[in-house]
């Protein structure tokens, strides 16, 4: 899980450095009229800069949710060790949905192929290979959409209260922080809002403080992904090797 991490904090310091350019513009037009390369910075290309900052922030969302359902499928196959039977009923669901593809329209030829392929994986007692959880969500990643597909697969996000807390705190128009980001995403990914409607009324202080909120969520959505990993919930009881003891 640790260049999970390491991607995450990647991620996080590009759309920081990208907020210290927008708080020295910031700077600038308090003093007078910012320019570069002589030309005046206009209203307008300000707003659009900081409308900007939702779309970095829902990559993160996004990014860190697929990230981390990989990482559980990973785990599942490492080492080919485990299988089908070793899994949780959870994760053990999910393998059986992406192998048997039971979501997935099949033509009557197809859908045969499939069924033999997969009873022939069980029958013989292959172990799990690489393979996808299959996600959804896709443009719709908030806070809301990440604890459900974690409690798909077996895993009770128990986000600290504090971090929970400003997490789901409504932000505007009744929606938490994730979810602003992610409507405001849509809206401007679908044309229903424009750049510069987006960056209207908003600070640079407003945005720090949405991008400290979503990251202390995020980062806390990883730490419990990885204990769900290193302690092998994923897998039956029974099946679970040993954990080292504390040092």
């Amino acid at each position: 899980m640790e260049p999970l991490i390491k991607n995450f904090d990647e991620r996080l310091k590009e759309i920081e450095a990208y907020l210290d350019l927008l708080e020295a513009l910031e700077r600038q037009v308090s003093i007078g009229p910012p320019t570069i390369g002589g030309a005046p910075i206009t209203v307008q290309q300000q707003r659009i800069l900081y409308s900007s900052v939702y779309l970095q922030l829902y990559n993160l969302v996004e990014a860190t949710a697929t990230w981390c359902v990989d990482a559980v499928a990973a785990a599942a196959a490492d080492g080919a060790q485990w299988k089908p039977a070793d899994l949780s009923a959870e994760l053990r669901r999910e393998w059986i949905r992406g192998n048997a593809r039971t979501h997935t329209d099949l033509n009557f030829d197809h859908r045969l192929q499939t069924a033999v392929d997969f009873f022939t994986w069980v029958a013989d007692g292959r172990p799990i290979a690489a393979w996808g959880i299959e996600k959804g969500g896709g443009g719709n990643w908030d806070d809301a959409e990440i604890e459900r597909m974690a409690e798909r697969l077996g895993l009770q996000l128990n986000i600290s209260g504090p971090v929970k807390t400003n997490a789901k705190r409504h932000v505007r128009d009744e929606m938490s922080t994730l979810k602003l980001v992610k409507v405001l995403r849509n809206k401007l990914a679908h044309g229903a809002l424009s750049f510069t409607e987006c960056g209207e009324n908003v600070t640079v202080s407003d945005l720090r403080e949405l991008k400290d909120r979503a990251a202390q969520y995020l980062r806390e959505v990883i730490q419990l992904f990885q204990a769900f990993i290193d302690s092998f919930i994923f897998l039956q009881p029974a099946k679970r090797p040993p954990l080292p003891p504390n040092p």
